[in-house]
């Protein structure tokens, strides 16, 4: 019993479980990116509408919009903002998907973990999930950065928006060095 848990210890610490762990990182990182990017076009949504007038209340709605699920993101966005059917199918997909690996991935794929053939499965599905989700995040900046011009925001709504993500990056930065440091 001993030495299989060695071997199954050996197998966590490989070159490649590692390599799988980075890419379930990655996967995971895009997908906030996506939520990231549709917090972005409520806040332009509720600008354009003039229900955010300080930045205070900017502040406030984005800490509210960040704390919402990507399906609560998705159905807000969907109700002001249209999408092409390849853009909705899209992020339907990556939704039901993002959940998956969230939630269930390494359960559902914990025998995959034990052989190099399971292990290079798993990191192509995330490598395919992470390219995709990266994806349509460029799509949704390019709708963000539209939506900036044709409102013409002027550059302090701009830079206050640049500021809230740069604080949320930064915030994240820290919780990831905090969980980090408590291992």
């Amino acid at each position: 019993m001993q030495n299989t848990d060695m071997q199954h210890g050996d197998m966590l610490d490989s070159e490649h479980s590692r390599e799988l762990f980075a890419y379930y990182g990655l996967a995971v990182y895009y997908g906030q990116a996506l939520e990231q990017q549709l917090v972005n076009l409520i806040l332009l949504m509720k600008m354009s509408q003039g229900k955010v007038v300080s930045e205070e209340d900017l502040e406030d709605l984005y800490e509210r919009k960040m704390s919402s699920s990507l399906g609560q993101l998705i159905h807000e966005v969907r109700h002001h903002f249209t999408f092409s059917e390849e853009e909705t199918r899209q992020l339907n997909e990556l939704w039901k998907q993002r959940n998956s690996i969230v939630h269930h991935y390494f359960k559902e794929r914990i025998h995959d973990t034990f052989s190099p053939e399971g292990r290079s499965r798993m990191i192509k599905e995330l490598e395919d999930f992470k390219d995709r989700a990266q994806e349509l995040e460029i799509s949704l900046q390019q709708y963000t950065g539209a939506w900036i011009a044709e409102l013409g925001l002027d550059a302090e709504s701009a830079a206050a928006l640049q500021t809230l993500e740069r604080m949320h990056a930064e915030s994240m930065h820290a919780r990831a060095l905090e969980e980090d440091e408590s291992l």
